[in-house]
C-alpha cells in the first residue's frame, strides 16, 4: 500500500490507518485477527484508545513479532490531569507491549474541559513530560469540534490532530486541513465513514482520497471490511462527477441532523440506547424488518419514555438536540413496523 508523509513528524504511514474501537466487540482470536490482516494487507498505522475496551490487547497481540520500527502506534487518554494521562500511558505501553507511544493523543478535547487539560497539572503537561521521558514520540490530540480543534492547532504545541471528516461532516475541508497542511501537522480522518451512516465505501474513500494530507482511520470489525477498504485505496480511482451528484443526494437525504454514533450522550438515565434509537430508519433501510428490530427495537421502546433532562444535549459533541428527535425517529418507526 502507499506510504504518505505524516506531517512533520517525517513518519511514513499508510495511505490509510486502521481504526480500534469496533475490534472491542470481536472475541480476542478474531480482533487479533483483523489486526494481523490489516498487516499483511500494508496498513502500518494503527489507532486506537485507552477507553476501547480490550482494543490496546487485541492491537499487542496483532502487532506481537512485527519490527517496532515498521509500526505506526497512535492510542489515546480521555484523563484531564497529569497523573491520570500518565497511568493510561504505562497501560497502554503495557496492552500494546512496546516501549514507546508513536503519536499519544488528548482524547476528546471539549471547550468544557479545555481550561483542565491545560492548567499547570493538566493532561497536556502530562503528556509533554512524556515526550522529554522517551514514552511518547509525537504528542497530538483529537477534537470532535471543527472550531475549537483550530484553536488548539494555531497555539501549535502538537504534531498532529485528529478531526471528523468525511462526506457529509466535511467542514473541516475548508480551514482545518489547510491549516494542517500550513503547520505541517499530521492530520487523521475521524470518523470516515460517518460512524457506519455512510454505506458506500468506495464513494466514502474516493471523496477522501482526494486530500492528500490527511489519514482516514475506518473503525474495523470484520475481516472482509478492512480487504475491501484497502483494495478501493490501492485501486486508487478517482473522484468523479458522478461521485459528487451523489454525494449531494446523500446529503440532502439526510439532513444535517445524524447522530454519529460515537455514544459519548451515554449514560441515558432512563437507559435509553440514544444512536440506536436515532439510527432506527437507517437500520429499517439497511437490514431486513428483524434485523433492523434486533438492532433498534429496544431502543425505540425505551425513547418513548424520554423525561427530556436533556443531559444527552450537554454531552453530545454535534449538538444535536436528541430529545426533540426521538420522536421523529419513533414517528418513523411506527409508520413501518407498526
Amino acid at each position: 500500500m502507499e506510504r504518505v508523509r505524516f506531517g512533520r513528524t517525517e513518519l511514513s504511514v499508510s495511505r490509510i490507518a486502521l481504526g480500534g474501537i469496533p475490534i472491542m466487540r470481536r472475541s480476542l482470536e478474531d480482533g487479533t485477527e483483523v489486526v494481523r490482516e490489516a498487516l499483511r494487507l500494508g496498513i502500518n498505522f494503527i489507532d486506537t484508545a485507552n477507553a476501547y475496551g480490550d482494543s490496546e490487547e487485541k492491537v499487542g497481540l496483532g502487532i506481537k513479532g512485527v519490527p517496532r520500527e515498521e509500526l505506526v502506534l497512535a492510542t489515546k487518554s480521555g484523563a484531564r490531569d497529569k497523573q491520570g494521562l500518565k497511568k493510561h500511558l504505562d497501560l497502554s505501553l503495557e496492552r500494546l507491549g512496546v516501549d514507546y507511544i508513536d503519536i499519544y493523543q488528548l482524547h476528546h478535547v471539549t471547550e468544557a474541559k479545555r481550561a483542565e487539560v491545560f492548567a499547570p497539572g493538566g493532561a497536556c503537561e502530562g503528556l509533554m513530560e512524556a515526550v522529554q521521558e522517551g514514552k511518547v514520540r509525537f504528542p497530538a490530540f483529537t477534537c470532535h469540534s471543527i472550531p475549537l480543534g483550530m484553536e488548539i492547532m494555531r497555539e501549535n504545541r502538537f504534531d498532529s490532530v485528529q478531526l471528523p471528516f468525511n462526506y457529509l461532516d466535511d467542514m473541516a475541508a475548508a480551514e482545518a486541513i489547510p491549516l494542517a497542511r500550513e503547520l505541517d501537522m499530521g492530520f487523521i480522518a475521524m470518523k470516515p465513514l460517518g460512524g457506519g451512516m455512510l454505506y458506500d465505501v468506495g464513494l466514502s474513500f474516493r471523496y477522501l482520497l482526494q486530500f492528500d494530507n490527511i489519514v482516514p482511520d475506518p473503525g474495523i470489525e470484520k475481516l472482509e471490511e478492512i480487504r475491501e477498504i484497502a483494495g478501493i485505496v490501492k485501486a486508487g480511482q478517482a473522484f468523479s462527477d458522478d461521485d459528487k451528484r451523489e454525494i449531494e443526494r446523500v446529503r440532502t437525504e439526510t439532513g444535517d441532523t445524524w447522530c454519529h454514533r460515537c455514544d459519548y450522550c451515554q449514560p441515558c438515565p432512563q437507559g435509553i440506547g440514544i444512536s440506536a434509537a436515532l439510527n432506527a430508519a437507517s437500520y429499517l433501510k439497511r437490514f431486513s424488518l428483524e434485523e433492523a428490530k434486533g438492532f433498534a427495537q429496544q431502543a425505540i421502546e425505551r425513547a418513548r419514555d424520554c423525561q427530556e433532562c436533556r443531559e444527552c444535549v450537554a454531552r453530545c459533541p454535534y449538538d444535536l438536540d436528541i430529545p426533540a428527535l426521538l420522536p421523529e425517529r419513533i414517528a418513523y418507526w411506527d409508520a413501518h413496523v407498526g
